[in-house]
């Protein structure tokens, strides 16, 4: 069929009809795949934003969804379901999380928390953090400095494997050989040992740290009180610890934790 002919069948020029011809000797069936204009991107507000990067970071069973990891075409339905967004392609989806340092990473398994309050607990360490990040404004009230708190014990074993010349083992072994010497994998501890108190303040990024010869009840208030003493009193602070209360009840407190005790040493 000539180019006349296929012109005015397909009702379009001449031209035209030679470049697709043209096009398809160079390119192949690539070249008759439709190319539509793209036009500007979908933009989203900085709440959507966040909601979007908070859901992925979420685990789908907690939006009720029957399976353990996110897809983009989960993950983007799940967003139109719940009301996050009207509608978002995953092209779209994959480069927002990668603009906020979101991406696909292996999982471990770990253990569940127990505790009837960890949704609550989490949610507030959360909003604690985002506070620290300034992306949400601390409400009247609401802490305005957080620091993230942990207590180092003593290093106990700490294997350091070596090179050395010694006589050959196995078949070849001296049944009469003194066994080959090893390096010990722990220390004396003639001065006793030392514990380390230390906390990163968020929004400062800054790291503060004191080192204790024992570590009770009274050596954690200490701390918490200098960390109370790094801004004015007028300034509410937050301490998140991981396990606050490992220093037991004391005598007579009844059932005042520990974090009650680091709350009355802060105020």
């Amino acid at each position: 069929m000539s180019v006349a002919r296929i012109a005015e069948v397909s009702f379009t020029s001449d031209d035209r009809v030679r470049d697709v011809i043209h096009n398809f000797y160079a390119d192949g069936f690539d070249s008759l795949y439709p190319k539509y204009p793209g036009g500007r991107p979908k933009t989203f507000t900085l709440p959507e934003r966040r909601e979007i990067k908070k859901t992925a970071e979420s685990k789908p069973t907690e939006h009720d969804l029957p399976f353990s990891t996110w897809s983009l075409t989960k993950l983007a339905d799940s967003l139109v379901a719940e009301g996050v967004v009207e509608d978002i392609s995953h092209e779209g989806l994959s480069l927002l999380l990668r603009e906020e340092g979101v991406s696909f990473q292996r999982l471990r398994t770990r253990k569940t928390s127990r505790d009837s309050d960890y949704a609550a607990k989490r949610a507030r360490v959360e909003h604690l953090y985002a506070i620290a990040d300034g992306e949400v404004i601390a409400d009247d009230g609401e802490p305005e400095a957080v620091f993230c708190l942990d207590e180092f014990r003593a290093t106990q074993l700490m294997p350091h494997p070596g090179r050395q010349w010694a006589e050959q083992g196995g078949r070849h072994k001296d049944p009469d050989r003194e066994p080959r010497r090893r390096r010990r994998a722990t220390y004396n501890r003639y001065g006793g040992a030392r514990h380390l108190f230390a906390a990163l303040d968020l929004a400062k990024d800054k790291l503060c740290s004191h080192i204790k010869p024992v570590k009770r009840r009274t050596q954690f208030l200490e701390f918490c009180r200098y960390l109370r003493t790094l801004y004015p009193d007028k300034v509410r602070i937050a301490i998140v610890c991981d396990n606050c209360e490992d220093h037991g009840v004391p005598q007579g407190a009844g059932a005042w934790p520990v974090r009650q005790l680091a709350t009355a040493a802060l105020e």
